[in-house]
C-alpha cells in the first residue's frame, strides 16, 4: 500500500486501534502491538525484526505465556473490517486452534500448540501445520473482510462496505 497499514484511516480510526477495539470486544487480554512501533498500545519487540509475521507471533506468545495466558487471538493490522462474527468460527473451534483455509490470519492458537522449535523465519503457514491448526471454510461474502486490504483498490472496496455498515 505503500503507508503503514496500521495508521491507515478507517472512517476517523486508525486500523491498529480498529483492530485493537475488536480484540478487546472479542474479550482478548491483554491487548499490544509486536513489531513495528507501539502505536497507542502496549508493544513488545520482535525479535527479528521485518522478519515476517512467525517471529511477532512467537514474541506475542511468550508475553501470553507469561501473563498465565494458554490462548491467543492473533489479528493482522490489514483487516480492520473484521467483525466479532468472523471470529466466532475461530473461536468455537476445539483443540489446538484454527484458522480460515487459504488463510494463516486471524488466528486463535493454545500456545501450548506451538512447536517449541518454531523459528522466527518460517513461513507462517508451516507454524500453522506444525501447531495442527484448524483449517475452516471461510465463506465468500467475509472473505475480503478477513483477507484485509493489501492494496488501494481493496482498502476502496472494504471502506465502501464498512460505509453502508455503519451508515457514514
Amino acid at each position: 500500500m505503500g503507508v503503514d497499514k496500521a495508521t491507515v484511516d478507517w472512517l476517523g480510526v486508525t486500523a491498529v486501534n480498529r483492530v485493537a477495539a475488536l480484540a478487546a470486544a472479542a474479550g482478548a487480554m491483554p491487548i499490544f502491538s509486536v513489531g513495528g512501533l507501539p502505536y497507542d498500545l502496549p508493544h513488545v519487540a520482535d525479535e527479528t525484526p521485518d522478519g515476517g509475521p512467525v517471529g511477532g507471533i512467537l514474541a506475542g506468545a511468550a508475553v501470553l505465556r507469561a501473563a498465565g495466558c494458554v490462548r491467543a487471538l492473533v489479528l493482522a493490522v490489514d483487516a480492520p473490517t473484521l467483525r466479532l462474527e468472523d471470529l466466532r468460527p475461530l473461536f468455537d473451534s476445539l483443540g489446538a486452534g484454527a484458522v480460515f483455509e487459504g488463510l494463516h490470519l486471524p488466528m486463535v492458537v493454545d500456545l501450548s500448540a506451538l512447536p517449541v522449535d518454531a523459528r522466527a523465519d518460517w513461513p507462517i503457514g508451516r507454524l500453522v501445520d506444525r501447531a495442527g491448526l484448524k483449517r475452516l471454510e471461510c465463506t465468500e461474502a467475509a472473505r475480503p473482510r478477513i483477507r484485509g486490504a493489501n492494496t488501494p483498490s481493496e482498502r476502496e472496496a472494504l471502506l465502501d462496505r464498512l460505509r453502508e455498515q455503519e451508515g457514514a
